[in-house]
């Protein structure tokens, strides 16, 4: 019986093997994929060109899959091309990655596959083509992938007609304006098989449909830079095959964070940079699977909650850019799997927890700008797989301990308040690229030969500390890489000889050191050579040919300036303030490059004249030549610097009337002319609205004469209703080079080392400037300070001094000013000082507000004023007298007629009450009735003027 089955199988077995060989010789001779198919995809490959390398960078595989394709072989054999192994139909088309070019017109040869069920053209260049009603014909379509490929215009509304997509990605295409006629609403309500719906950079400019909350299908949702608007759902999510969930970048998309049932398999939640708000809920616990939350840069607040212990499948965990307030909390140490920890930018306090273990995985902790405090925790320094470690802005304290592994790249501990010695770990790391320690209180002598084992360090700062540096005679050869280098603000000194990165270096900052000189300044990639406030002495060091910016201010150099720095044609900032140099001007600081922003020579001992000739089209944005010896006129070429924002010729012996012709320029904000020779009358400008952009004018001490310039004062547009609350405040200057300038403001001389933007003032004083103030000064509202004094201005303070509500400084001394203070100043509620001494003022000074505070000394020397708080009581006719405006307007209804009749009836009632005194003596009846008529005319006097100001306004 046995032997009898055996057999059966035997034969069976023979039969099976001869039906598959004539199966298979069968297929070997016929083509699966039919000659039309064939044609009509080498007339699709012939629509496209081949790209030489892929541009996109989500292709982990790339190369031209088309290229092969050729007539005479099997297309379903074609690289991305499947058939139906039945019936031969093309069902899928996978030419993602293909560096294909050219654009899928509505009557391309794609829409010819109608049985296709998986279409993926990702990743290539299908520029000026849209998302046309051809993808809509599909109606097998299961899967359509249109993802990083330029599409642009509007999404057909037919798309929305495959209802039996399950996967649909149309990511990454930021041209495309939308989905048209509402087709994202349709969209949503007809694909009802979707598993996975990415629209990433899609502009849909929806609130955020509820629908998508009932498919208990989908897995992946992905509608991140969308524009969705209004409050994302406040009910529970049931959603239990949802793995992704990515909103980010919806920035007015708000609400509290998403509730999730505890039946789900979240894997990704991406809310970063939308308007979510709120504390986090206890219930995020239930996210047992979630492996990436990101939240940063969103509304969220209040503490971080305990329950975040559940998720102990989490590798990346970023909270930052929040209000997060409160400690850590201790449950941190069981998220043992983490990757990624970024509490950066939020309000956390207190120390961090110490108490971890088994965080093998951990490579980025970014705890920067917050409020921690205490020590740094010693788990920190045995990170087996930390690559990089950011506490700075923090409130760290005590030394820095060591670090036990070598896989650190980065270290920034910067600005915290930590002490000590650098530890010798450090220099053991051989993978650090950047190191920050800036502005802590770190102290010892660093020896430069420490630094062999740093060969991919970068990036080295360790300014502002206490570090003194000795260096080896081998050290040139160290840090091959380094770029940057900022030992600036530390303990530094004598000769500088450490060359460190000679074909590397492009940052260099050794300011605020005591470093006496340099052996040479060999770097020839350097871009940024700061210098400044150093012990360096005598002549310019030559800085290398590309140099962008040099400073040597504040140390004492001395000598000419040689001619090799005209050399360096890619200067931009040339700071050699506060030094001893000496000589002429090279002529060539005009027009030796045409990139130089800002020319900074004050407080030198330069002579000879300006440099007359500056370059066409440059790029002058600041010249100060203050504190010199220069002389000459003004250089006529300046019209020409379009870009000048500051112009400070003050403090030299310049001769010349006033450069009228400076108004031309659009952007000059300020101009500083002080204690010269400049002379003259000021007079009249042919520009229309001259120095509309001033806000800073000195031209104290000179020989002006003349009248108030009465139209450059109406022009100044930059001092006149400026809204301070719409304005963004910042300091004239560049990114790293910030102007300053000396003024005279509150009665004292004051170096400003930084201008901030909105300051305004105007120094006239010390000149020869005569007749009256002009009342359009009153139209400059915004003025912070304004200096007339020490000139032989007259009449009367004007009344429109009032409408200067910013005045902080108001300085009118030593002119021959007369009659009475206006009372109106009082409202002047920001003036901190007020000099009116040495005039010729009368009358009671004004009290209440501001000038409560004013001392004697505010108005010495005018014999004729009295009241607070001078010694001098004002007398009843002191008091009585009315102001200027007053009697202008008792004269203008003074009558005549009704005058001369009063007099005959007063002559004659006057001569009989003399007599009567004389007789009798002084009665007291009269004496009473007289005082209480004195004080019935005061209130009176002071109501009548309450009247009419209140009638004209």
């Amino acid at each position: 019986m046995m032997s009898k089955l055996l057999l059966i199988c035997f034969l069976f077995f023979l039969s099976s093997s001869h039906l598959l060989s004539s199966s298979f010789s069968f297929s070997n001779s016929t083509k699966l994929c039919s000659h039309g198919q064939t044609l009509t995809l080498l007339q699709l490959k012939n629509s496209f060109s081949i790209m030489h390398y892929s541009l996109f960078g989500y292709c982990i595989n790339s190369y031209p899959k088309t290229k092969h394709w050729k007539e005479g072989s099997d297309c379903c054999s074609w690289d991305g091309v499947s058939c139906d192994l039945v019936t031969g139909h093309v069902i899928e088309l996978d030419l993602s990655c293909s560096w294909l070019s050219g654009t899928i017109h509505s009557n391309s040869t794609l829409f010819r596959f109608p049985h296709l069920q998986r279409l993926n053209l990702a990743s290539n260049d299908f520029f000026g083509s849209s998302v046309s009603a051809g993808f809509g014909r599909f109606s097998s379509l299961t899967h359509l992938n249109l993802s990083d490929s330029l599409f642009s215009g509007l999404i057909s509304p037919e798309i929305s007609h495959l209802s039996n997509l399950v996967s649909l990605d149309l990511s990454q295409n930021y041209q495309v304006a939308g989905i048209a006629l509402h087709g994202f609403d349709s969209l949503v309500q007809n694909l009802t098989k979707l598993q996975k719906l990415h629209l990433s950079g899609i502009s849909i400019s929806s609130v955020f449909p509820n629908s998508l909350l009932n498919r208990s299908s989908l897995i992946s949702l992905d509608l991140s830079w969308c524009g969705l608007h209004g409050r994302f759902p406040e009910n529970d999510i049931h959603l239990p095959k949802l793995e992704l969930l990515d909103l980010w970048g919806n920035s007015n998309l708000g609400g509290n964070f998403p509730r999730f049932s505890e039946n789900n398999s979240l894997i990704d939640l991406a809310l970063l940079s939308t308007n979510f708000s709120g504390e986090l809920p206890a219930s995020m616990g239930n996210l047992k699977s979630l492996q990436t939350l990101d939240l940063s840069n969103c509304q969220f607040s209040g503490s971080i909650p305990a329950s975040l212990e559940n998720l102990t499948q989490i590798t990346s965990l970023n909270l930052n850019a929040n209000h997060f307030s409160g400690k850590i909390p201790p449950s941190i140490r069981n998220l043992t799997n983490l990757h990624v920890l970024d509490f950066y930018d939020n309000q956390l306090e207190g120390p961090i927890p110490s108490s971890v273990y088994g965080f093998s995985s951990l490579s980025f902790v970014r705890l920067q700008y917050n409020l921690f405090n205490g020590t740094i925790p010693s788990w920190l320094y045995t990170l087996p797989s930390l690559v990089e470690l950011d506490l700075s802005h923090n409130k760290f304290t005590g030394h820095i301990g060591e670090f036990q592994f070598d896989s650190l790249e980065f270290i920034d501990l910067s600005m915290n308040e930590l002490n000590g010695s650098i530890p010798t770990s450090i220099f053991e790391l051989v993978n650090l690229s950047s190191l920050k320690l800036f502005s802590n209180n770190l102290s010892g002598v660093l020896e430069t030969s420490k630094f062999e084992k740093l060969i991919n360090l970068t990036d080295l700062d360790l300014s502002n500390n206490m570090l003194s540096l000795t260096m080896s005679v081998h050290s040139n050869s160290l840090l091959p890489n380094i770029q940057t280098l900022d030992l600036s603000h530390n303990n530094i000194s004598g000769m500088f000889s450490w060359n460190v990165g000679k074909d590397t270096l492009s940052y260099l900052n050794l300011s605020y050191n005591s470093i006496s000189g340099f052996e040479m300044l060999p770097w020839s990639r350097m871009n940024t050579l700061d210098l400044h406030s150093n012990l360096l002495q005598g002549p310019l060091p030559t800085p290398p040919n590309s140099t962008f910016f040099f400073s040597v201010s504040h140390n004492k150099l001395s000598g000419e300036i040689s001619p090799l720095i005209c050399k360096v044609r890619s200067m931009g900032i040339l700071d050699l303030s506060h030094n001893n140099f000496g000589g002429m001007l090279l002529h060539c600081l005009g027009n030796f490059s045409k990139d130089l922003f800002d020319l900074n020579l004050r407080r030198n001992q330069f002579h000879g004249i300006i440099p007359q000739t500056f370059l066409k089209g440059n790029s002058f944005r600041s010249l100060d030549f203050n504190g010199n010896q220069l002389e000459g006129l003004v250089p006529r070429s300046l019209i020409i610097c379009r870009e000048l924002e500051v112009l400070d010729l003050g403090n030299n012996k310049i001769n010349d009337t006033f450069p009228h012709w400076l108004g031309a320029l659009p952007k000059l904000q300020v101009l500083v002319l002080r204690s010269n020779h400049f002379h003259g009358h000021i007079g009249f400008s042919k520009i229309k609205s001259p120095f509309m952009s001033l806000r800073i004018i000195d031209l104290s001490q000179n020989d002006f004469e003349g009248h108030l310039p009465e139209m450059y004062l109406r022009s100044l547009k930059a001092t006149m209703n400026i809204d301070e609350g719409n304005v963004t405040r910042r300091y004239i200057g560049d990114t790293y080079y910030e102007d300053s300038t000396v003024v005279t403001i509150k009665g004292l001389e004051m170096e400003f080392v930084k201008i901030l933007n909105t300051f305004t003032t105007i120094d006239l004083s010390n000149n020869k400037f005569q007749g009256e103030i002009p009342k359009c000064i009153g139209n400059l509202n915004s003025l912070r300070g304004l200096n007339l004094s020490h000139n032989y201005l007259t009449r009367h303070i004007p009344l429109s001094f009032k409408n200067m509500k910013m005045l902080e400084s108001l300085d009118l001394s030593s002119n021959k000013l007369s009659g009475k203070i206006p009372q109106e100043l009082t409202s002047l509620t920001f003036l901190e000082v007020l000099n009116l001494s040495q005039n010729h003022l009368t009358g009671f000074i004004p009290q209440g507000s501001q000038f409560q505070t004013f001392r004697n000394d505010s108005y010495y020397g005018n014999p004729g004023l009295c009241g607070f708080p001078l010694s001098k009581r004002c007398t009843t006719e002191e008091v009585l007298e009315p102001s200027q405006e007053i009697e202008a307007e008792f004269e203008s209804r003074f009558d005549w007629k009704i005058t001369l009749m009063g007099y005959g009836c007063g002559l004659v009632s006057g001569f009989s009450l003399g007599c009567l005194i004389f007789l009798i003596g002084k009665p007291e009846w009269l004496v009473w009735i007289i005082d209480k008529n004195i004080h019935k005319m005061i209130v009176r006097n002071k109501m009548s003027t309450h009247r009419r100001g209140t009638r004209r306004s």
